[in-house]
């Protein structure tokens, strides 16, 4: 009896989300708010169609219990303060610094993901998690600057790395009994009337003249990104999510060098490589490993 067509569908479709959330920092950029108000249009802009979709995927099933509704709404504000604390970081540190320390997630939600199925990795699984964790360290190397004058922007970037990890396991937990659109929308209108207060709390420019990027990004890294992403996490582990987010400095410094024009070194390439070593190295121990993930239409 053949696979179904979903689960054999999740892997692509996490590769591509993290294609279109690689973008999301170059759109903040081109962006003509603050960096916390572009968070905002991210999430506000995205809200009635994802709203509409998850009415049209949840029809004819009973409402999600209260305290579900609840956790993903508790991760939607974790996800607000991630994308704050996140873009302010950015200002603030260098771009390689915020990318790293911006993808601890990654790390984080593979441990959660051990910690869950209550084992150690075995030898594939550590190699994979090392080879990961190097080639990320070169990707970023050359950019990257340890100096006191980036040290409150890369703390704020850690801390958003944890925020985000928190969004993840909420996440994680709902889409076993959720669907993905009322998962993603959800956690949406959770975190999107805060970061509004928050820009408005830091002063920012909330209004944007040009809406071309932010339209872009609420398109690129909300509705297809993270849409994508969640329903991928119905689907996988969080071990293989988890270092699945690692494509996004790959997509980072793709965009770097074909935007910007920032050279990509043999460094670079080998650590783009290592990293590509480590996801295919841990698919191959996870096909074994069953989830349940819900229904998804």
């Amino acid at each position: 009896m053949s696979k179904p067509l979903a689960p054999r569908l999740a892997f692509p479709a996490l590769i591509v989300a993290n294609l279109f959330l690689a973008a999301g920092p170059w759109m903040v950029r081109l962006t003509d708010v603050g960096p916390v108000a572009a968070g905002f249009w991210r999430l506000a802009l995205a809200l009635p169609l994802l709203a509409v979709l998850a009415a049209w995927q949840q029809k004819g099933k009973p409402l999600p219990a209260w305290s579900l509704i609840g956790a993903v709404a508790v991760g939607g504000l974790f996800f607000a303060a991630d994308l704050a604390v996140w873009h302010v970081g950015i200002l603030q540190t260098k771009l390689a610094n915020a990318t790293l320390f911006g993808n601890f997630a990654s790390f984080l939600f593979a441990i959660y993901g051990f910690i869950l199925i209550r084992q150690m990795p075995d030898k594939v699984q550590g190699g994979a998690i090392l080879f990961a964790v190097f080639g990320t360290f070169l990707l970023l190397a050359r950019s990257y600057e340890l100096s006191p004058d980036n040290l409150v922007g890369d703390l704020l970037c850690l801390l958003a790395g944890l925020f985000y990890t928190f969004y993840l396991i909420a996440v994680d937990r709902a889409r076993r009994s959720l669907a993905p659109f009322p998962t993603l929308a959800i956690a949406t209108a959770a975190g999107t009337l805060p970061i509004l207060l928050f820009a408005i709390l830091l002063g920012e420019q909330v209004m944007p003249s040009d809406w071309g990027p932010v339209i872009l990004l609420s398109i690129g890294s909300q509705l297809i990104g993270q849409s994508l992403l969640v329903f991928a996490m119905g689907h996988l582990s969080p071990v293989v999510t988890g270092l699945g987010l690692l494509t996004q400095p790959i997509a980072a410094a793709a965009i770097g060098w074909s935007v910007y024009g920032e050279r990509l070194g043999p460094v670079d390439m080998v650590g783009a490589l290592l990293i590509c070593v480590g996801l295919v190295l841990i698919r191959l121990p996870q096909r074994g490993l069953a989830t349940n993930p819900p229904e998804d239409h």
